[in-house]
């Protein structure tokens, strides 16, 4: 059995593994290997018996691949994916800043592809999948997780885990089975998606064309292969009405006028505008994550990207608490910091449908919000909403890094050029001094076996960070493994012992005994 950086011998404790994960999507997938990384058993148990080869999601924004990036996984994915110039708010173009993020452009990739490549990573980083297997109960109590499942074939098996995960998607058992509320919005419209060939088709691409009683496009994702989306508002089925070829194809008949020959479809799928999410992303020893915890209207791409972002948000949270590093409490800070940014992307992707209904009001509000979308700080507030790249948690601190997502500036240390998010490869905090202070390598000692300790140099003077423009480098600061700052001290004012050494506290646990 895998055992932990503090030594905590699965075998040996009579669980059957520190974290079971309930879905084996980008999200479950994800958040094994940040577990795994810092050396916690991860068993992910899936439903379904095999991948879905399903398209699903088509791509991944700037946050995620910096996420990716800053555990030197990104090649596999721009190997393959396709960077798109431009991104869009309800269908209105938006301009990314190119000066923001080594990666400002959203990668065309398909989930499909994604879950290939994080799936693949997984199993090297020692991930145990188990597939076929249904969450169908759920006990805990101070020491563990009891989780049921059911097995196909096979008769239920009965799993104790540390803590237990749901990754579970939109109808999460694991969410249900907790008790846990699912509060929102419900549909007011349906869209119907496929990807399939349309050998009529007359034009490259269709881009949100709109229509009296709602919108279609048709965007080429591969060679010979175009995906289909059709939304129709007030037109709401229930949500168990079977999902098929023929039924897009009198979608698009009834917005279009035309099916352009449509044929060999190779997945079909069906989504709406509900919104709803989990009053409570934490119930003991049981945490959601991804869709289980929240679920939107998918415009601009972000249910995937947010997913992704939860499970790096809680990946290394969780193992400090497995491995015995930090307090259970800890874990409360996963629900503080990504229950406000679910709650944004519902928010935006209410307002990116009310502003896709049909008819001449929406027409005009279109029209005057595309006129406002001229200017930058406009189109910069968007793109930040879209990417995450302005997203602040709220830790304490008053230096404008604190609690921002650190850029990936490049450093000079005694081994030569390095970046930023290269020292974040391990999934261990960093404490980077930039101006060799003795004050900081002391503190720094306190939490040697937990906190790597880097002394180096900005060869850039200012750090560009949205929202703030530019502002000068740091004297020193303290990043957490999800590419957040905990702490930073600016170079022209004494350096603060006192509120570093609560930072790592509060972060990373209490100092050692002996220490």
């Amino acid at each position: 059995m895998a055992q932990g950086r503090e030594g905590n011998d699965v075998e040996d404790s009579g669980v059957d593994a520190d974290v079971v994960i309930a879905g084996a999507g980008p999200t479950g997938l994800m958040l094994a290997c940040e577990l795994r990384l810092a050396g916690v058993d991860v068993l992910v148990v899936e439903r379904l018996a095999q991948p879905t080869g399903e398209s699903r999601a088509g791509g991944m924004h700037s946050r995620t691949l910096e996420v990716l990036d800053q555990r030197g996984i990104l090649d596999r994915f721009t190997d393959i994916g396709v960077p798109q110039p431009v991104g869009h708010f309800s269908g209105l173009y938006l301009e990314f800043d190119e000066a923001e993020s080594r990666h400002p452009y959203p990668l065309m990739i398909l989930q499909t592809d994604i879950e290939r490549l994080l799936e693949e990573w997984a199993v090297a980083l020692g991930v145990r999948i188990q597939r076929s297997s249904e969450v169908t109960g759920i006990s805990q109590d101070g020491a563990g997780v009891t989780v049921e499942l059911g097995t196909a074939p096979g008769p239920t098996r009965t799993l104790l885990a540390r803590y237990l995960v749901g990754c579970d998607g939109g109808r999460s058992a694991v969410r249900k089975l907790s008790g846990i509320d699912f509060v929102g919005t419900s549909a007011t419209m349906t869209a119907l998606i496929g990807d399939v060939e349309l050998p009529e088709l007359t034009e490259d691409y269709i881009w949100v064309r709109r229509c009296p009683t709602g919108d279609y496009s048709v965007i080429a994702f591969e060679p010979g292969w175009y995906r289909v989306i059709a939304s129709e508002y007030d037109r709401v089925v229930d949500r168990d009405e079977p999902v098929t070829f023929e039924r897009l194809r009198e979608s698009l008949v009834r917005l279009a006028g035309t099916d352009f020959g449509m044929r060999s479809p190779r997945w079909v799928s069906r989504f709406s505008d509900a919104a709803r999410q989990a009053d409570r992303y934490r119930a003991g020893r049981v945490l959601l994550a991804g869709d289980a915890a929240h679920i939107h209207f998918p415009a601009g791409g972000q249910g995937l990207n947010l997913g992704v972002q939860d499970a790096v948000n809680l990946g290394w949270k969780l193992a400090a608490v497995v491995n015995g590093q930090a307090p259970e409490s800890l874990l409360d800070t996963y629900h503080h910091e990504r229950h406000p940014v679910g709650e944004r992307v519902l928010h935006n992707t209410r307002a990116q449908s009310a502003l896709a209904r049909p008819g001449p009001h929406t027409d005009a509000l279109r029209d005057v919000f595309g006129e406002l979308l001229q200017f930058d700080d406009v189109n910069r507030q968007l793109c930040g909403k879209l990417t995450a790249l302005n997203l602040r948690y709220p830790v304490d601190g008053d230096h404008p890094l604190a609690g921002r997502r650190v850029p990936d500036v490049d450093l000079k240390s005694a081994g030569g050029a390095i970046r930023m998010y290269e020292l974040l490869h391990a999934a261990r905090p960093v404490l980077v001094d930039l101006q060799g202070s003795t004050e900081v390598a002391a503190v720094a000692d306190g939490w040697a076996d937990r906190v790597d300790l880097v002394e180096a140099t900005s060869l850039d003077d200012h750090w560009i960070v949205p929202d703030l423009d530019e502002l000068p480098a740091p004297a020193a600061l303290l990043v957490r493994p999800d590419g957040h700052v905990a702490w930073a001290a600016s170079a022209d004012e004494p350096l603060d012992t006192a509120a570093l050494r609560a930072a790592l506290a509060t972060w990373f646990g209490p100092v050692r005994p002996g220490r």
